[in-house]
Parts: C-alpha cells; structure tokens; sequence
C-alpha cells in the first residue's frame, strides 16, 4: 500500500462541519431525495447527484463568500445520502399497495430512517479495510470523479449555471406538457397491421437525462427489451389467444382479442417481465458471488485487524466513529424495530435485518469500489435478502396474509441499508482523496440519510394519492369463505367501514355520487386481483377498483391513458413475495420470464438491463434510448477530438442532463401536489381549456416530437463544449 497524501493535509483544519454546510447538504438532499423517489417509481433506477451537489455548493458559497473543499464536501456527502434512501425505500416498500394495504407515512419514516442509520454505521468499521488499505485496487469510480470535481472547484471555480439553467429547461417543459397538456405527453399508437403491438414515447426531460447519463448501451438494451414485450410478446399472445371465447387473463376480466396492447401488457407481459428481472438480478448476484465471498472475509480480517490501529492512530485524517457506537447502534436500532408492533418486525425479523444487513452492507460496499454505484446489484441482493426470508416464514409455517408485510418490511430495512453502504463508502473514498475528517462526513451522512428518510414517505404517500384513480371493473359478490378468516389469520376479503360517493370517474368528465363501501382484497380471491375496490352496498358487487397510482396494473380506459407510476422493482417484490408465502402467482408466466432472461444470458449479453426494458412501458425505455443516442453522438465527437470518455463523463452534458433530471422530476411532484388539491391530474389544464384544445389538434403529436427534438439537440449543444 503506497503513502497516500490527501489534497487537505491531516496537519490543516479548514472549516468543514459547518451549520450552513448541513443546512444546505440537507436542503439539496431534500430536492434530489424527491427526484430519485419520482424516477424510482418511474423507471426503477437512481442517479448519483454527489457531483451535482458538489457543483451547486460550490457555486453557492463562492456567491456567500469564501469557503473550504471540505465545507463543500461535506454538503455533497449530506445531500447525496438521498439517492440511497430513497432508492431502497422506492424499490420494497410499495409492494404492500400492491398487496391491498395502504401507505402509513410512519412505516416508511421508522423502516427507512433505520435502514439509512444502520447503513452508515456498518460500513464505517470497514472504512480502513476498504478505503485506506485498498486504495490502489478499489477505485470507487463516482467517489474518485466527485473529488476531482471539488479539486477543481477548489483551484478554478466552477459554474453551476448548466445545472440551473437545465432544471428551469425541464421544469417549464414538463408544466407545459403535463400540466396545461399543450402537447400530448405519451404519444404513439398500436399498430392496425400488426394487432397486439404499439408504439410510443413519454417525451419527458428527466427521461431524456437520464438515457444520457446511462449511456448508449444500457439504454439500447432497456429499449431493446421494450421493443421484445410490446413488438414480439403481446402479437404472440393476441395470436394465439384471439380464438378463445371467454375472458382469460390475470386478473380474466376480458377477451383477448378485445383486450389492447396495455391490457395485454398488464394480464400477461407484466408477469413474463417480473419473472425475468428477478431472475436476472439472482443471476447478477450470483456472478458475484466469489468476489462476494472473498470481499466479505477479507474486510472482515481486515476489521478484526484495524481495531488496535484504530486505537493508537488519531490524526485527522484517520479519526473515525468508535466502533462500540457502530456496532450497538446497529443492535440498538434493530431492537426498536421490535418495540414497535405496528410495524411487525419481531425478533426474529430483528435478526435476520442484522444478519443480511452486515453481510449485503460489506458487499456492496466492495462492489461500489469495483464498478462504481450505478452497477450495484441493489435490487438482486434485496431479492436474495427477501427469498431467504420468505423461505425462513415457510419453514416455521408463517404464510398468513399479514406476513407478506413482515417480509417486505424486513427486505425494505436491508434494501436501504444495501443502497446506503454502498453510497457511503463512495463518500468516503471522495473524503479519502481530499483530506476531510471521517468522523465529520460519516456524522454529515448520518444527518443527510434521516432527512431523507423523514421526508421519503410524505413524497410516497402523495404521488400515490395523486395517480390513483377509480376505474369501472364489476365482479359478482364474494362468497362466505373468502370473508371468513384462516385460523389464527386474516381474511381474504375485508369489507371496511369507510364509504367513499361524489368522485370522477377515470377516463371521463362525469361523477359518480352513489355511495360506495371500500373493500380490500389481500391475495387473488374469485378472479379478483388484489387490491382496493368500491363495492355497491345492495348488490354486493364490486363496481370499481380504486386502482393505486403506485404499481397500478390499469393503464387505459376508453381510450383515454392512465397516468401511472410503475414501480417496477417493488412489484418484483411484491410477486415474490405473493408467490412463495401465498402461492397465487401465475407461475407459467413468470418462467416464462426466467428462461427469456436464461436465454440471453446464454448469448453473452447483460440480461438485466434487457430484462427491466421487457417489464418496464415501451415509452419509458424508448425516450431514454433517445437520451443515449444523444450520449453516444457526443462520445464519437470526443474521440475524433482524441478526448477522454472521462471527460465526458464529467462534461457540461452530465450536468445539463442532471437538471433535466431534477427539473423535470420536481415538476411532476408539483403536478401531483396540484392534482391532489383539485381532485385530478387533468383539472389544471382544464381550467385554461385553449391549452387542452391545442394539445388536441391534429398536428399536435408532430408538436410533440418536434419540442422534444429541439430538448435532445439543446442537450447535444451543451454536451459537446468543452469543460
């Protein structure tokens, strides 16, 4: 191990752990928090913002005055504790919509808070092993390009105007389009030849960010899986389904031949693509699995081995929090899971959190050392955690309906831990590179994940009650069994005493004022789908499904688009999940999925990516493909210019492309806001009726792709200047 020599030295003390550097690393935190749970839910990925923060600090306190690197280090380390958080809350906790309960803002408050605190504390002990010991082999890619980002800030200045001027550009785009609808936001068709298939784009700024800072390959593969579901899977199945004469599906509510490219999606294409990204990211975990083995016993030496070093050194540099804090605090948190019974994590959930916690918490913090966050398996260690739990339930014959949430809620804490140890160590490596104290940034981490924690569920709870909708769907009354309780559980169907009248109904301007009794249904009861439905007092019969904005399965009617937040990775959960403790999963589909992604993985191609693509709508992986070909035109600009892909990967473009990100992601809360106070999504627009009225002509899908168009060359423009 050669001498490493920060760019603060450990003899300096310049300001760091300042108030105003925690105020604004929490306030950053708080906006790119809500950004990343908006493109979790939508698209089932995270961007790093450490160098978008890092780059606003900058600006920022050089417009107040002189500042320090560490000052605006430890601003990046707090606020980028958001991405973590909100990525392992966003990937496990909405499954329980999807399972018939509600949100509880404080379930996901407490589950996230001490997964984002019991991250940081287990990965603070392998801080020496991994950080110090190994600094020649473990690069952590997004840590090392944060620091050269704040060295630079540091000697000449840096401009954060890109990134300003980026999430106004976004923002007005998506207010425009979204809300006053003067463009279609979706538009596309299916296509008459070829009956089963459609074609469309969600041409919207963050996904165009996105796409770019992804890069042209994961992007081709996300949309080379979308062109399979909707252009190979859904004809296949309206083929070969068009002949039968009773509905069939899951839930069977329609013929298939009646049944449009969405619907399609949602019965059959929806369960093939969660069999393949679950598979698929079992399959990446475990290709990993010597290095995770190796990894785990070599940081685990190298901790038992650091603890007398730890007690003699005391310079700056290498001043950590005592382990004794590390290791009760994780203990501690998990036994305040325990006392709170409404959240149902018992002892031995208590366990199986530590357990999987530590060990997922080690591997990826090598990982992230590796191949850097954006390829951290987050998602297939959470599925590996949640099997194993699963199984453990089976085992000791807990397979009741409330188990299901238990599962979910062990696996959300682990998913958070996973995500936030893997940040943090990045973090680390940056403060590494530029002499910041550890004590200071892992405090700073600490303050960032509670914040983003605190506030992670009010941005659930509103996107969720801001898409959720009423949509006609009858179904017969349920009979006596499935309003009967298991023993010593919880019945199928639940009849709440809670009514609902006076709301609009999805796909149309009227309003239904009869009142209505909420049922829930917990597992696929009689043909119905789990969920929450309004039920007809008299008859008994279900007259709409309160389809939840969060995972919904119902994306049109009459024609008219649903707008919904898919949710992708927490309805992997969820599936599994149903799957192994209920048994009503339509297993032939879901291998379906499993031997698609086999099969590519057999060809020599990444499955993963390709996998999401199959699960995720064609428009969502169609506009990030647009994004990645912008990346890919400026990558062939720099190497005819003999440029460095690394410099591009710190460019102007990644900046720019970041605020389309926040910009557009922000702005959609703001729609949701909007619509949960005036009761629609479309209310806005419909108070300024020449903006709904432009966005109907019959020129306006031409309008539509030409604006975006102009976006994707504006980003082209900016992406080729220089630094």
């Amino acid at each position: 191990m050669a001498d490493h020599e920060p760019y603060i030295p450990a003899t300096h003390f310049p300001a760091e752990l300042t108030p105003r550097a925690l105020i604004l690393g929490v306030l950053l935190g708080l906006i790119f928090s809500a950004s990343s749970v908006y493109l979790a839910l939508k698209i089932g990925l995270t961007v790093s913002s450490s160098i978008p923060i890092a780059v606003l600090s900058i600006t920022i306190f050089r417009a107040l005055g002189r500042t320090s690197i560490l000052e605006n280090n430890i601003v990046q380390t707090t606020g980028s504790a958001s991405d973590s958080v909100a990525a392992g809350v966003v990937f496990t906790i909405p499954a329980i919509l999807l399972m018939g309960y509600d949100l509880d803002i404080s379930r996901v408050a407490i589950l996230a808070t001490v997964g984002g605190l019991m991250g940081v504390l287990m990965m603070i002990p392998l801080r020496r092993a991994l950080i110090v010991k190994e600094q020649d082999t473990l690069v952590y890619p997004e840590g090392t390009a944060c620091a050269e980002v704040l060295i630079a800030g540091e000697e000449r200045g840096l401009q954060a105007k890109r990134v300003f001027q980026a999430f106004g550009v976004g923002f007005v785009y998506k207010f425009l389009m979204g809300g006053l609808k003067l463009w279609p936001d979706v538009p596309g068709k299916a296509l008459a030849f070829y009956p089963g298939a459609a074609v469309s784009t969600e041409i919207s700024p963050e996904l165009l960010g996105v796409g770019y800072i992804i890069g042209p390959r994961i992007a081709g593969y996300l949309f080379a899986g979308g062109c399979f579901a909707y252009l190979v899977l859904a004809p296949a199945i309206k083929l070969v389904g068009s002949g039968l004469a009773e509905p069939f599906g899951f839930p069977a509510v329609k013929l298939i031949r009646d049944m449009s490219p969405s619907e399609l999606r949602a019965s059959f294409v929806f369960y093939i693509g969660a069999g393949a990204v679950a598979s698929a990211g079992i399959i990446a975990l475990a290709r990993s699995l010597p290095t995770i083995m190796s990894s785990f016993a070599s940081s685990w030496k190298e901790l038992r081995a650091s603890r007398l070093g730890q007690a003699v050194t005391r310079l700056r540099t290498e001043d950590d929090l005592p382990l004794s804090l590390t290791v009760g605090g994780s203990i501690a948190l998990a036994v305040v899971l325990t006392l709170l019974p409404q959240l149902g994590v018992n002892l031995l959930g208590a366990v199986l959190i530590v357990i999987f916690g530590f060990f997922f918490a080690t591997v990826s913090s090598r990982i992230c050392g590796q191949i850097g966050s954006s390829a951290n398996p987050i998602s297939g260690m959470t599925i590996a955690a949640l099997l194993g739990t699963c199984l453990i339930f089976v085992a000791i014959g807990w397979t009741g309906v409330d188990h299901r949430v238990q599962a979910i809620s062990i696996a959300a804490v682990v998913a958070v831990a996973t995500a936030n140890a893997g940040n943090t160590s990045q973090d680390l490596k940056t403060g590494f590179l530029v002499g910041s104290t550890p004590r200071r940034q892992q405090i700073a981490i600490l303050i960032g994940a509670l914040g983003s924690a605190l506030v992670v569920g009010w941005t659930l709870t509103l996107l969720n009650r801001a898409y959720t909708y009423p949509v006609p769907e009858t179904h017969a009354p349920f009979g006596a069994q499935a309003l009967a309780p298991a023993a010593g559980g919880r019945a199928p169907v639940e009849v709440l005493p809670a009514t609902m009248a006076g709301f609009r109904i999805a796909g149309s301007d009227s309003v239904d004022h009869a009142a209505y009794q909420v049922v829930r249904v917990y597992v696929v009861t009689d043909g119905v789908a789990a969920g929450k439905y309004l039920m007809d007092p008299k008859s008994r019969e279900l007259r709409y499904v309160l389809d939840p904005g969060i995972g919904g399965r119902v994306h049109e009617y009459r024609g008219k688009t649903i707008p919904r937040l898919d949710s992708p990775k927490a309805t992997i959960m969820a599936l599994i999940t149903d799957g192994i403790l209920t048994h009503k999963l339509p297993w032939v589909l879901v291998l379906l999925g499993v031997f698609i992604t086999i099969a590519i993985e057999l060809m020599g191609v990444q499955a993963l990516p390709v996998a999401v693509g199959v699960y995720l709508p064609i428009s969502t992986s169609s506009a990030m493909f647009a994004g990645g070909v912008v990346r890919w035109l400026i990558e062939r600009r720099a190497q005819a210019r003999q440029q460095s892909l690394a410099q591009v990967e710190s460019g102007p473009g990644v900046l720019f492309a970041s605020g389309l990100i926040a910009g557009g992601a922000i702005c959609g809360i703001v729609l949701a806001a909007i619509a949960g106070v005036l009761g629609s999504a479309d209310a806005l627009a419909e108070r300024v009726p020449i903006f709904t009225a432009l966005g109907n002509l019959p020129h306006s899908i031409g309008l539509a792709f030409g604006l975006f168009g102009l976006l994707g060359a504006l980003l082209y423009w900016v992406g080729r200047r220089e630094q």
